[in-house]
């Protein structure tokens, strides 16, 4: 009888450049996202959103360009732009003053002009220094179904129908125990924080990051009242918290889920701003989500 020896092998994946695209952007690129057509893909900055051919490195076209001519002038900036799913001739993009933008790229060489406008309006007398910050949107995620989109702003996520531009079609509280200390979220600068979100490829959940580490996962169907807030580490239930507020309808048909109880921890204590979940994703086709918190990566899976 042979004996074998078993051992162990670790492989070093290297990362290697196969292209640069360079020289289209004047300010820090802050969204890639690839075609459906499987040729092309686009680049954003603040200011200018730029398409590129993928075999085509020393050339793209600008098509979006929000630079006033006087930069004193200038207003909003662009956040976040990505590539319809299926029509490869519609792409959505984001600003800070808590816009989207839905555009055709058939209509001109230069899209100007959008073909849908989804934004929400404050409420009456509701505004204050923050409310415009607070308003920015970070990310933008097209459902597969190619139907709605999942933004998401400092306080809240927000799901839109392409249907629907009167307003969000769900509000989802994530950060609203953190409303009485924007002061101090704006002296330390964490008001600034991107977060970024994703939607499950049922198109039945979706997810956002937090403080200490935590993400919070939602319900979206119509009737779902699920809310559960995870932490990303080897046990992620250790900071699981029930919700227990009830979805309410405004006015617009929208579900307002969660509430000023909805918080980090049952005493509404406040959370750890050092330890932040910026970004995750979820499988397209699978129900895992990936969560990268510092310098770790965590997979989850339903």
């Amino acid at each position: 009888m042979h004996r074998k020896n078993v051992t162990g092998q670790e492989f070093t994946h290297v990362a290697r450049s196969r292209r640069v695209y360079a020289h289209a952007h004047d300010y820090h690129i802050n969204s890639i996202s690839n075609n459906s057509d499987g040729e092309t893909f686009i680049s954003a900055d603040d200011l200018r959103i730029n398409l590129w051919n993928l075999e085509i490195s020393n050339q793209s076209f600008n098509i979006v360009d929000v630079k006033p001519a006087n930069m004193e002038d200038l207003t909003e900036v662009i956040t976040c732009a990505e590539f319809h799913p299926t029509h490869c001739n519609t792409l959505a993009y984001s600003s800070s003053k808590g816009t989207i933008r839905l555009i055709d790229l058939r209509q001109s060489a230069l899209c100007d002009n959008h073909a849908k406008l989804f934004e929400e309006h404050e409420a009456p007398g509701s505004r204050s220094f923050f409310t415009e910050i607070i308003a920015s949107v970070s990310d933008i995620k097209f459902a597969r179904d190619g139907r709605h989109i999942l933004s998401r702003d400092y306080m809240t996520l927000k799901l839109w129908d392409l249907n629907m531009d009167s307003g969000p079609v769900a509000t989802f509280q994530v950060h609203e125990y953190l409303r009485p200390k924007l002061c101090d979220l704006y002296e330390n600068d964490s008001i600034f924080d991107k977060f970024e979100c994703c939607l499950s490829g049922d198109g039945l959940h979706v997810a956002t990051g937090s403080y200490s580490n935590l993400f919070r996962v939602f319900g979206c169907s119509p009737e779902s009242v699920e809310a559960s807030t995870l932490e990303a580490s080897r046990n992620p239930m250790r900071r699981q918290v029930a919700d227990p507020a009830r979805p309410a309808r405004t006015l617009t048909g929208a579900v307002r889920r969660g509430g000023e109880n909805t918080s980090v921890d049952a005493s509404g204590n406040s959370c750890d701003l050092s330890t932040k979940l910026l970004h995750l994703a979820w499988h397209p086709t699978e129900n895992s989500i990936a969560c990268a918190a510092a310098n770790s990566l965590y997979m989850y899976y339903a």
